[in-house]
């Protein structure tokens, strides 16, 4: 197993070589391998033996680094059914949650690598690729999915790359009227019920504070002329963490208590990035998080029934029952 291994990754540093352009240097394989600067040489070597046209790239720097020139080890590479069947997983996943321009990216390289893939392989390995979809559940899975307009969402992406204004006209589900909104594009969330365009109001009524859009609510969208720029302080990753899901609203020290039954279950979850986790001496299980989203909250705890207990907030029930 031990030689195979190292087989495995030598063939692997080796379409690294080619991949990159700049080249790899010995820092670069030990780390992505976990390997002593002496074994760090010793696979460069190895892989000397094999691809004498392996050189060394001249980047102005101290450190040294090396490439293998481009399609020396492109006859040697194939694909497996495995690979194929996570490619039409991925797909699948992204048209469930509503993420079709990804989708169709996705499966215009999964094209590309079939085209790459010999003709006396190809159809063993789709045949194969689609029995383990049908296999695994994946090939077809029903279910309500979110509509949202894919020139709607493009030209949003286009509006933030270039750091350009939108106007929108957006439908109110609350009070059934559509608004006209200027808005400086932060980012777009993606959720499990629906996805998001985060943004600020241009005319400054609403201070500094970032909203949240239904995509699905956009009826049309103009990108404007007027530049805007997203404040450096502003990082969406820190932005999502603030809540459960995707509603934003001011955090709240979070506290779920789940019984011996689902405590191994729930262990393997993770609620929320900052939480913190417990095992009592009874079998159950302590999480807690801070974050806002108490109806997002609601919809998860639902689906663990009576197995889970919300310690805090302490007026978690009377508040879900007003």
């Amino acid at each position: 197993m031990a030689n195979y291994e190292k087989t495995y990754d030598l063939f692997k540093l080796a379409m690294q070589m080619q991949e990159s352009g700049e080249g790899v240097s010995l820092e670069d394989i030990q780390r992505d391998y976990g390997v002593s600067r002496r074994t760090a040489e010793r696979m460069r070597n190895a892989l000397y033996e094999f691809f004498p046209q392996m050189e060394e790239v001249d980047t102005g720097e101290r450190t040294k680094r090396w490439r293998i020139a481009q399609h020396s080890l492109n006859s040697l590479i194939s694909f497996s059914a495995e690979e194929l069947a996570v490619f039409k997983t991925a797909i699948n996943t992204l048209k469930k949650r509503s993420m079709n321009d990804k989708a169709e990216i996705l499966s215009r390289i999964e094209l590309k690598l079939r085209n790459l893939i010999k003709p006396e392989q190809k159809r063993r390995i789709e045949v194969d690729a689609e029995e383990l979809m049908k296999a695994e559940g994946l090939a077809l899975r029903p279910g309500p999915k979110i509509m949202i307009d894919k020139e709607i969402l493009s030209k949003i992406r286009a509006a933030i790359l270039s750091c350009h204004q939108i106007k929108i006209s957006y439908f109110n589900r609350q009070s059934g009227k559509i608004s006209h909104n200027i808005l400086m594009p932060y980012g777009i969330l993606y959720g499990e019920r629906n996805h998001y365009l985060l943004a600020r109001h241009s005319d400054g009524f609403f201070g500094n504070e970032v909203h949240n859009f239904i995509l699905s609510n956009i009826q049309s969208i103009e990108i404007l002329p007027n530049i805007y720029q997203i404040p450096e302080d502003f990082s969406l990753e820190e932005y999502s963490m603030r809540s459960f899901g995707v509603f934003q609203e001011p955090p709240f020290e979070v506290e779920w208590l789940f019984d011996k039954e689902t405590a191994e279950e729930a262990k393997r979850y993770i609620f929320h990035p900052t939480q913190q986790v417990r095992e009592n001496p009874d079998g159950t299980l302590t999480v807690k998080f801070k974050a806002g989203g108490r109806l997002e909250m609601d919809w998860h705890l639902y689906t663990w029934g009576n197995h889970v207990k919300v310690i805090k907030p302490d007026n978690w029930y009377e508040e879900t029952q007003v």
